[in-house]
């Protein structure tokens, strides 16, 4: 019997420093573990509470190299900030991560939040919403159509060619990293799947139910979007997640021991696929999931 829907795992981000080749070894571990997709944050870095600051690694040549190593799982980020790289060039990197892949991403697109890292890096941080609303327009018709001219108040491309296609027909499906109403209406006319994170519905099949409800009230007549669901899933280990997504006392906590049903009750309510951060975030922890979620199949 297959899963109710699919179901990833989030890759470390600032939760530890994790040297490169326990990384990868991380990808691979999720592919044996029996994964359908892994996820990497597009973050640059984080002020932590004790004080220090710590950045993950680049999110989009982390993709190239997970998708080098892995043959099965679909691969994306968990959001790819718009604001971080010129559109034409995202969608560039993104058309050569699906080939790497074999046509195993999904582009992950959001707004992005955390002003830190724009200021430390020099990205503009006012207006992000409009500058999304243009980058979505120019990335879409690369990664679809292949060639685009657009002419707008934050970017300007002209007769832009996306060399070579990606490896799918129309284009690795985008996701929107968002469900705030004025980039659900921006996003919903073009992407193929929503996500919400596990802190902004409370971790709460419950108040999955009425995100997705709210989402599909303005759904645009005669399309089909797919819901996806990050999911905090806390093992004995866990200490919290360090970013600006902090435990709350109306946060739901889910374990191994319930995250089937948590799984089988968000798929019941319409999510098609869901991303699991694992709290702590490793080996052991990957292994005892998925040992977890084998009885999804049967």
């Amino acid at each position: 019997m297959a899963r109710p829907c699919k179901i990833g795992v989030q890759l470390p981000e600032v939760e530890r420093f994790v040297p490169w080749p326990e990384y990868l070894d991380l990808a691979r571990r999720a592919e044996a573990a029996g994964y359908d997709s892994i996820w990497v944050g597009d973050h640059l870095i984080y002020d932590l509470p004790d004080g220090s600051t710590r950045g993950p690694y680049e999110a989009w040549t982390t993709l190239a190299a997970i998708a080098a190593v892995t043959d099965r799982v679909e691969i994306g980020p968990l959001v790819a900030s718009t604001s971080f790289h010129m559109p034409a060039m995202l969608a560039k990197q993104a058309a050569t991560v699906d080939a790497i892949s074999q046509g195993r991403l999904i582009v992950g697109l959001g707004a992005g939040w955390n002003r830190r890292e724009y200021d430390a890096f020099g990205f503009p941080y006012d207006r992000r919403v409009s500058r999304f609303e243009e980058a979505l327009a120019i990335i879409g018709s690369l990664l679809r159509e292949g060639r685009t001219t657009f002419h707008g108040r934050y970017y300007d491309v002209e007769d832009c060619v996306l060399d070579p296609l990606p490896v799918r027909d129309g284009g690795p499906p985008i996701m929107l990293g968002s469900t705030s109403p004025r980039m659900l209406s921006i996003g919903l006319p073009i992407v193929s799947a929503w996500n919400v994170w596990w802190s902004l519905y409370d971790n709460s099949v419950e108040r999955f139910e009425e995100v997705k409800a709210e989402v599909d009230a303005v759904m645009p007549e005669g399309r089909s979007v797919e819901a996806t669901a990050a999911v905090l899933v806390t093992l004995p280990a866990g200490e919290g997640r360090l970013m600006g997504d902090g435990y709350d006392a109306k946060v739901m906590t889910v374990t191994p021991d319930d995250v089937g049903d948590h799984v089988r009750g968000l798929a019941a309510a319409g999510a098609r696929h869901v991303q699991l951060v694992l709290d702590p975030i490793t080996a052991e922890s990957i292994d005892v999931v998925g040992e977890a979620l084998a009885d999804l199949e049967g």
